[in-house]
């Protein structure tokens, strides 16, 4: 029995207008608001919560999850959900949407360039609203700015500076001592107001690589690339735990496969996630979660040993009651009928749409309007993710029922 709507959650006017133009445009979920419009995901993110992000993952744990589902089926809106949770246990995240162009997963070195310019700490609904920044640059700010509040009405200018020195220089070890220096430097910098030397350094640790001769005065002597890029992502979650975070959560969102991808690439891209996946396993990336999320498993077609050795990592398939362990989460085998799904969704988009646009629906014609389109979805769903299909025609359905009263038919809608 699916539960109603609850009516007494309540949701700024301004937030109503932005989920559902948002949903209604797009079909994307907006980074703050879909909270209110989730269903079905409540025992997959319960168990995620228990299993991982309470304890596990702060003691140490480390874990890999691929998250399947269509086009269109739910995935980015799973892993908000994940960002979310994630950050009411401190940790910070990084969401990135995988491109075969910016962020090819067969290039080690750009995952982390991806993962340290997606960086984001905890936010308020307003920040996640408005804009906000994020980054690794970001977070070394935030983290200057924190410490010059603490001592700044406690010392003179002169004390200060000296604290934010000995703070500097008290950071570490990590497992690269270039990634050390970069952090210390990149604090001194902004405590001597050295913009340029500042820029110079943020550059290195987004990945950019600047020549080694303008880094040598900073004692920064790797280069970031492929065979030292799990060595910069261990180190840069090393800094974020000293610096007071749970860990990091990193959410990578693949919305199509290359189809395009040279065979050697894609033989690297399937030889670093069988690498990122054993790295989880043997704990070498402690304090971490990855969430792996593709439309579908056809880059694991294949006849090598690296096709079956992949085969064998993601085979098992997580369960919230049995097998919380298990690597592979099918989203489109949530626990509960589809079209019911859909028509709970709708329900919860109908009391979003009446508070955007002061509007009461007739009860009757909105049930019967949800009921015949999320069937009319599903029966689609082979040539488009239902889910994001079924929430752009229902808004489109909810502007349509607003004017005229009636119950609004599949065929109304273009569906």
């Amino acid at each position: 029995m699916v539960n109603e709507v609850d009516k007494n959650v309540e949701i700024d006017h301004h937030v109503a207008k932005k989920i559902i133009e948002s949903v209604g445009g797009s079909g994307n979920p907006p980074e703050y608001g879909f909270q209110y419009f989730t269903v079905g995901l409540d025992n997959y993110l319960k168990t995620i919560d228990e299993e991982y992000l309470k304890s596990f993952i702060k003691e140490g744990g480390s874990t890999f999850k691929m998250v399947v589902g269509i086009y269109g089926g739910g995935k980015t809106h799973f892993l908000y959900c994940i960002r979310e949770n994630a950050w009411k246990y401190n940790y910070i995240t990084s969401y990135i949407e995988l491109s075969p162009e910016q962020t090819p997963f067969h290039k080690l070195d750009m995952v982390y360039r991806a993962i340290a310019a997606n960086l984001i700490y905890t936010q308020t609904p307003d920040e996640l609203l408005s804009g906000y920044e994020r980054g690794i640059e970001a977070v070394i700010k935030a983290l200057y700015n924190r410490k010059y509040m603490e001592i700044s009405d406690k010392l003179s200018p002169d004390a200060v500076l000296q604290e934010l020195n000995r703070y500097a220089s008290s950071i570490g070890p990590y497992e690269s001592t270039s990634f050390r220096n970069a952090i210390k430097e990149s604090l001194l910098s902004l405590a001597e107001k050295r913009d340029d030397d500042f820029t110079l350094i943020m550059q290195w640790l987004k990945g950019e690589n600047p020549p080694k001769s303008m880094l040598k005065e900073f004692k920064i002597f790797e280069k970031i690339e492929k065979s030292t890029a799990f060595k910069m992502i261990r180190s840069l979650v090393q800094w974020t735990q000293e610096i007071g975070y749970s860990g990091l959560i990193v959410l990578m969102d693949e919305a199509e496969q290359n189809s395009s991808m040279s065979s050697k690439q894609k033989s690297i891209l399937l030889t670093n996630l069988r690498e990122l996946i054993d790295e989880c396993g043997r704990g070498n990336l402690m304090h971490t979660m990855w969430f792996y999320s593709v439309p579908d498993e056809n880059f694991l077609e294949g006849k090598t040993n690296i096709y079956e050795a992949l085969r064998q990592r993601l085979s098992e398939v997580f369960d919230s009651e049995i097998n919380p362990t298990g690597v592979k989460i099918d989203l489109e085998k949530i626990p509960m009928d589809a079209v019911e799904l859909l028509i709970e969704s709708g329900r919860k988009l109908a009391h979003i749409y009446e508070i955007a646009y002061t509007v009461q629906f007739n009860k009757i014609a909105l049930e019967e309007t949800l009921s015949t389109i999320a069937k009319a979805a599903y029966e689609r769903k082979r040539e488009i993710g239902h889910k994001r299909l079924f929430v752009q025609k229902i808004v489109k359905a909810f502007h349509k029922l607003h004017k005229d009263g009636k119950p609004v038919s599949p065929e109304d809608v273009e569906l």
